[in-house]
């Protein structure tokens, strides 16, 4: 429903931003969602793009307008969607990320295990719900693919939702990667509904196109730029050292917020529990955490006795980035065991620990998948077509999964 307040955000992206329900200026002002202004967007990208230092807060109020875009589009081609399901849908996607750890996904691969980010924000969707009696109700059903109109939800989550339009350029603005720009406001003003389900007319087929390559473009130079990998594993491993060392009884200073989930007094299993007091007191905690608990953190440990967790924050604070190699095939143990024994006789870190500072894995790149709901162009005799179909250059290549593994390892270490 309509405030009174109708505030305005001024956005660099989108310019300005109408804020002019009392439900979102409500979720909005809430602790859990302000967190989300000290959450980075990128993580750690800014050690390569310098710019790259935006926020999950800054993204969200993006899609709440892109989808306010495409709720008044759609309705002007005569499709119905009502004032609560416009308001419902809009908080959908405000909510979309609030379950994000510090520095986007290092927390969840490190301390906070067994929960993903998604799991979270649903979590905290249903938290906030039980707080504002109820007033979340279809924004969770929309959320979670439970309301009729199907198309609601590929609004908020689809291979074409205004998430990833919000984010490929925003982040492209941010970084200053100008393969990510693409023409977000032309496809919403493409988008039309056919079966329940969103589609984009045949005008709209070469920004799609262009869409699907910017995407792939994007992972390949900024999301996955291996310089990024190296500096977000750096931060995962050292995160987990913490927690190994916190969890043996050695000390490890840290903020209160970080220092309960480092000494497991918060478990991923907490979030789920029946008991409601513990379930409360784990989201709570969590939402005490941002990326500046992590950060005072990483500087303290820096004069920390245990080596590997005083070289790994000396040299992600000082950007004495990792090296890191990529390969179309998996690292085999015996030159992971190479590069260990290296590090015992350069560094003198011991083989037992050496897999905290010889970090390897793999990465993976699809742009668009055929598997999963396809992006459907609509043609003027009403016939659909997927727009692998539809369009006249060969997009098998961004459907197909690009397999990547990697090593990284401190600079001291010599390789061949």
């Amino acid at each position: 429903m309509k405030s009174s307040k109708n505030k305005i955000v001024n956005d660099p992206v989108w310019g300005f931003i109408d804020l002019d329900s009392d439900l979102h200026l409500e979720i909005i002002e809430h602790p859990y969602f302000q967190r989300l202004r000290r959450i980075k967007q990128l993580g750690l990208s800014s050690m390569v793009y310098p710019g790259a230092n935006h926020t999950r807060f800054e993204h969200a109020i993006g899609t709440m307008h892109l989808v306010g875009m495409a709720v008044d589009v759609l309705r002007k081609k005569g499709n119905k969607i009502t004032d609560e399901e416009e308001e419902g849908v809009i908080a959908a996607l405000l909510l979309h990320d609030i379950g994000h750890g510090p520095f986007s996904h290092a927390l969840e691969q490190s301390i906070v295990q067994g929960v993903s980010h998604e799991e979270l924000s649903r979590i905290y969707m249903n938290a906030l719900n039980f707080r504002m009696d109820g007033r979340l109700s279809l924004a969770i059903d929309i959320f979670l693919d439970n309301y009729p109109k199907r198309f609601l939800h590929q609004l908020v989550s689809s291979q074409l939702d205004m998430d990833r339009l919000d984010f490929l350029r925003r982040d492209s603005f941010f970084s200053g990667v100008s393969e990510g720009v693409v023409s977000s406001e032309r496809i919403i003003k493409m988008l039309d509904i056919r079966h329940d389900q969103l589609v984009v007319e045949a005008k709209g087929i070469y920004s799609v196109e262009k869409f699907l390559i910017a995407r792939r473009l994007m992972y390949w130079q900024v999301y996955l730029h291996k310089t990024v990998l190296s500096a977000e594993h750096m931060m995962i491993n050292l995160l987990k050292r913490a927690s190994y060392l916190s969890g043996i009884g050695i000390p490890v200073p840290a903020t209160n917020p970080l220092e309960l989930f480092l000494r497991k007094e918060i478990k991923s299993e907490d979030f789920f529990s029946p008991d409601a007091v513990i379930r409360e007191k784990a989201l709570d905690h969590f939402a005490n955490l941002d990326d500046s608990d992590v950060l005072c953190a990483i500087k303290s440990w820096m004069s920390h006795s245990d080596p590997v967790l005083a070289n790994l924050s000396n040299d992600l604070i000082n950007r004495k980035l990792f090296k890191i190699k990529l390969s179309q095939t998996p690292y085999s143990e015996a030159k992971l065991n190479v590069l260990k024994e290296q590090l015992f006789n350069k560094m003198g870190i011991k083989i037992d620990d050496a897999d905290f500072m010889v970090i390897h894995g793999e990465i993976t790149n699809n742009a668009y998948d055929a598997e999963a709901e396809s992006i459907n162009i609509l043609y003027k005799n009403g016939k659909l077509k997927d727009i692998k179909e539809a369009s006249d250059i060969n997009l098998e290549g961004l459907t197909k999964t690009v397999r990547k593994h990697f090593v990284c390892y401190p600079r001291e270490i010599i390789t061949r």
